[in-house]
């Protein structure tokens, strides 16, 4: 990466960014013919879309800073959506995997408001990655140094400001007042490090990173990813993608 993203690991190493998803809580919608309107919070946070006993759960890590998996959300979420998830096939559950404070700042933030809503907010920080993530090339060093230096809180603020993640907020009808009390929000700061640690127990250091039912995937795109999961929709019931 370039100069300005090169030092934004957290602290504890760096997860790397390659080209190329549990035990669930209360559910936020009841189930429908079409299972895209079905959203959970899952035990550690997580967030899972589609039928929560579909035969098929693929489970998806991702970093909102790495560009591929940006690029996969794009190819495969319409696909999903219009296939296998309304039928109640598959679910989907996203997991953060955390590279850098700018993903922490934007987990943050897609947590924020109406959990019913999170997915919106997931495909639109990934929609527009290109767009809030050049900024960064034109940031100070002084900019930077706001990012890792003082209170984590005003850290994620800073962020928050000079990626434009504010205004992004405001057309979900989030003011600043109520953005910053998501940035301060010690509960789900707490399951996003859990999360982490979840991860590791899995091996799993690159993104983005998948398991199918359970187990981890050695592929990280979607012609692969889709692939599998019809592989194994095929296997238990013959149908496919």
């Amino acid at each position: 990466m370039k100069r300005a993203l090169s030092a934004l690991a957290l602290a504890g190493g760096a997860m790397l960014c390659v080209a190329a998803t549990g035990k669930t809580s209360k559910s936020l919608e009841k189930p429908g013919t079409n299972w895209n309107g079905t959203i959970a919070i899952t035990a550690d946070g997580s967030h899972r879309l589609g039928n929560p006993d579909a035969p098929v759960k693929l489970t998806e890590f991702v970093s909102y800073t790495c560009s591929h998996c940006a690029h996969y959300q794009k190819e495969s979420d319409p696909v999903l959506r219009l296939t296998v998830i309304p039928k109640g096939q598959v679910s989907v559950t996203v997991t953060n995997l955390l590279r850098n404070p700018i993903d922490l700042t934007v987990a943050l933030l897609t947590n924020c408001g109406d959990p019913k809503r999170f997915f919106v907010r997931h495909n639109a920080f990934f929609a527009t990655q290109d767009t809030w993530l050049a900024k960064a090339q034109t940031m100070s060093k002084e900019q930077e140094q706001r990012w890792f230096q003082g209170p984590l809180i005003d850290r994620m603020r800073a962020i928050s400001n000079d990626f434009g993640f504010y205004t992004m907020m405001s057309g979900w009808g989030m003011d600043r007042a109520q953005t910053d009390a998501c940035l301060g929000d010690a509960t789900m700061l707490d399951k996003l490090r859990a999360q982490q640690e979840a991860v590791a127990t899995l091996g799993i250091n690159s993104t983005p990173s998948f398991t199918l039912n359970g187990e981890v995937l050695t592929v990280h795109d979607w012609a692969s990813v889709s692939k599998a999961i019809t592989d194994k929709l095929a296997e238990q019931h013959g149908s496919t993608i």
